[in-house]
């Protein structure tokens, strides 16, 4: 009788290397998601990208902020081309925010390649604490 160290593993192996049975994973690096006072914050890398190339949008918990820029230089002479080049650059972050906001107090700004967005915590969402009543 044989003994096979792996053969767990082997039997395994279609659950855990079937690409199509895992959940699709995006790596959202340069996202920072927190809280600050009664507000969440979240702040996203945005370099090189001009502020109205770039969308917010806020839709049941979630928030998506993507852009997509293109910029083209040529230059000719004697109506030939002798240097060419074009740059896009596009990005897409999408993050659930940890506790509901109100969505008409979303203010997103942009300095120096990061946007930071904020929203004032949802009025349902905050803490309450409640008075206990001798029945």
């Amino acid at each position: 009788m044989h003994y096979y160290p792996f053969k767990p593993l082997i039997d395994f192996k279609p659950l855990l290397w079937d690409e199509d049975e895992w959940p699709e994973i995006k790596m959202t690096n340069g996202l920072n998601v927190y809280e600050e006072g009664d507000k969440v914050m979240v702040e996203a890398a945005v370099p090189g990208i001009r502020p109205d190339k770039i969308k917010v949008k806020y839709e049941d918990g979630i928030l998506r902020v993507s852009a997509r820029s293109e910029e083209k230089e040529v230059e000719k002479k004697h109506n030939r081309i002798v240097h060419q080049w074009n740059k896009v650059a596009s990005f897409e972050y999408t993050t659930y925010l940890p506790r509901p906001v109100d969505s008409k107090s979303l203010e997103a700004k942009v300095k120096d390649g990061v946007i930071t967005i904020s929203a004032s915590i949802a009025e349902t969402a905050k803490a309450k604490e409640i008075e206990v009543k001798v029945a």
